[in-house]
């Protein structure tokens, strides 16, 4: 085990912590390019992403951020959220932040932002800033309090070589993430020549959902037994569904006793689960046997040659079920009934075989950089707090 130290995390500053510019929504919309904590919590590695642009003048320069520079949240409703570390990586064009973001810019002559990056994203550096959230209406963290921060200080070649090391993989991982952005694209763009644009539409079958398979309105086990969780059957939510073609993981199991005490919702892999309440219009498959809550209905194909016409289709049919719930405070509830009955093109068998034979292979890699995906970040995971603690070396690696 190699030997460590630490210093307050002020010693790697190259100059003082800074928190960003107030910019109300009233005057968004044009000028210069303002990472916000929507930003911060939807990406760790902030690199020419979409952002509200806002007025920018000259003598706010100060303002500006770097690559390598690290954005803190200082505010959050949950503790989980309170700190969180992203690293802005660069961009095509000036880029600010905003009033609810902590800057904190390093000497790269001494540290390599991104073993901080790292180490703040760590089970260890997540633990030292909890110590420093203060928990009143929102969780916080003050600017002085994260200056003094005792952070670990490697000397800067075995920074960079963990860092190194933990970047290749979110490089891969990220890789990944954007081959699987064009392979379902290319997939929805002959989806939509062929079913929706197509001069033969008018003249096919106008069915309903159930038409296309069975639907299984979710459900939750008794909360009050914990023996009905923590298993290895997924028990799908909506916070599983959110950006996914495929669910691979959820953040809630259900153990064996679960799945008994309502057998007749389990869903075979290659359902389609659609979100019906709360959120609406979300749409996911499955890849092997789970179960949903009451807030997902799900479609069991009748055909399985036909899953990825029902996929697509059944995301065509997400704008509508989304424009259902977007009136008015009450939340959308679109019950079994409401949702099977919906209309839905029902287009000739061979069609839909056919798509399912330009498709599968398209979605079938994109399912296999999923859970190599998987497999990386928990690899990283792994690694990451080992590493930081100094209890595996680089070179052991």
């Amino acid at each position: 085990m190699q030997k460590t130290h630490s210093v307050p995390f002020e010693d790697v500053f190259s100059i003082p912590l800074k928190n960003g510019l107030t910019r109300p929504k009233a005057v968004r919309g044009s000028g210069t390019k303002m990472i916000n904590m929507g930003e911060l919590f939807a990406y760790s590695r902030i690199k020419n992403v979409h952002t509200d642009r806002v007025p920018f003048s000259e003598n706010e320069k100060s303002y500006l951020l770097e690559d390598g520079d690290l954005l803190f949240a200082r505010q959050s409703l949950v503790l989980a959220g309170a700190g969180k570390c992203s690293i802005f990586m660069g961009d095509k064009e000036p880029v600010t932040y905003e009033g609810h973001i902590i800057r904190a810019r390093l000497n790269k002559e001494i540290v390599d932002p991104f073993f901080y990056y790292y180490f703040f994203n760590s089970p260890v550096g997540r633990s030292a800033i909890e110590g420093i959230v203060e928990q009143v209406a929102a969780a916080g963290v003050r600017g002085s309090d994260l200056a003094k921060l005792k952070v670990p200080h490697f000397p800067l070649p075995e920074q960079r070589a963990i860092a190194g090391i933990l970047g290749a993989l979110d490089d891969k991982i990220e890789l990944n993430r954007r081959m699987n952005r064009t392979l379902e694209s290319m997939a929805r763009a002959v989806f939509r020549q062929w079913f929706v644009e197509n001069e033969d539409v008018d003249s096919w079958e106008v069915g309903q959902v159930k038409d296309l398979g069975e639907v299984i309105t979710g459900k939750t086990p008794p909360t009050n037994d914990r023996e009905n969780y923590d298993g290895k059957i997924p028990f799908i939510t909506i916070p599983d569904m959110h950006g996914k073609t495929f669910v691979i993981e959820t953040g809630k199991t259900l153990s064996e006793k679960g799945v008994q005490t309502q057998r007749n919702k389990t869903l075979p892999p290659f359902s389609i689960c659609i979100s019906c309440i709360a959120t609406p219009g979300l749409v996911t498959m499955t890849t092997k046997p789970s179960q949903t809550n009451q807030q997902i209905n799900s479609l069991i194909p009748n055909d399985e040659k036909s899953v990825f016409y029902s996929f697509f289709a059944l995301r065509e049919l997400g704008d509508e079920i989304r424009a259902r719930g977007g009136g008015g405070s009450v939340l959308l509830n679109l019950n079994k009934g409401q949702f099977e009955t919906m209309p839905i093109l029902i287009p000739p068998v061979d069609l839909m075989h056919k798509f399912q034979e330009f498709a599968e292979p398209l979605l079938m890699r994109l399912l296999a950089n999923e859970k190599e995906s998987r497999t990386l970040a928990s690899l990283r995971d792994a690694l990451l707090p080992k590493l930081m603690r100094g209890e595996v070396r680089v070179s052991e690696l």
